[in-house]
């Protein structure tokens, strides 16, 4: 039985454009879309300093606790995907302890369902850990086959229980050849209702 933490405000725009980029920076105070496998195994916290900031004032602080298994924390959501699409994207990560644990990679999996908890099998990522020198840029590409239609972007840990890594100023890139594409990432606050803006719900599985 798997269990799944759904965040409960976003915000969401439709892009009638064949490209785009968004940003986002955790400057609003968001967190996450979703974690899996639920908060017992992920802790995740919007950090002012003197916690590491990659730019602006705020960063997210995620801490392992899980005993094993490799917890995920969900980032972003493009949705609206079609054979041939190609998706980018990537954030500052912050270690210290090279070729050790605490590290996080960039990962994704696919969602090929309008649910909250759609998971259509894993996406690949990043295989790199990270020079663990302070910040660095996970990124990684991804192109759209076998009739997929959504991906999600995750941060994987890869460390013992109390271990903490940051994360700071995502972006997700797409193009497409077709209109209709959206991109989901968290928000915290009202601006979840406008339409107008980018950003997103979304909690998975894996």
């Amino acid at each position: 039985m798997r269990t799944l933490l759904i965040a409960s405000l976003a915000v969401l725009i439709a892009v009638p454009a064949f490209a785009a980029t968004c940003i986002y920076d955790w400057e609003d105070c968001g967190t996450v879309l979703g974690i899996y496998p639920d908060m017992n195994g992920m802790i995740v916290t919007n950090v002012t300093a003197p916690d590491p900031i990659y730019e602006g004032f705020r960063s997210l602080k995620i801490e392992d606790n899980l005993a094993s298994g490799t917890p995920q924390a969900y980032v972003a959501w493009i949705y609206g995907l079609a054979d041939g699409d190609s998706v980018w994207a990537e954030f500052a990560r912050y270690d210290v302890t090279p070729a050790a644990a605490p590290s996080c990679r960039i990962w994704g999996h696919w969602n090929d369902t309008d649910s909250l908890t759609g998971y259509s099998g894993s996406a690949s990522g990043n295989y790199d850990y990270g020079p663990g020198l302070g910040w660095d840029i996970a990124g990684f590409g991804w192109l759209v086959v076998d009739g997929h239609t959504g991906l999600v972007v995750e941060c994987r840990t890869y460390s013992n229980p109390g271990d903490v890594v940051w994360i700071d100023y995502l972006q997700v890139s797409f193009y497409a050849d077709h209109p209709g594409v959206c991109v989901m990432v968290p928000s915290a606050g009202p601006s979840a209702v406008e339409p107008t803006t980018w950003g997103g719900i979304k909690g998975l599985y894996r």
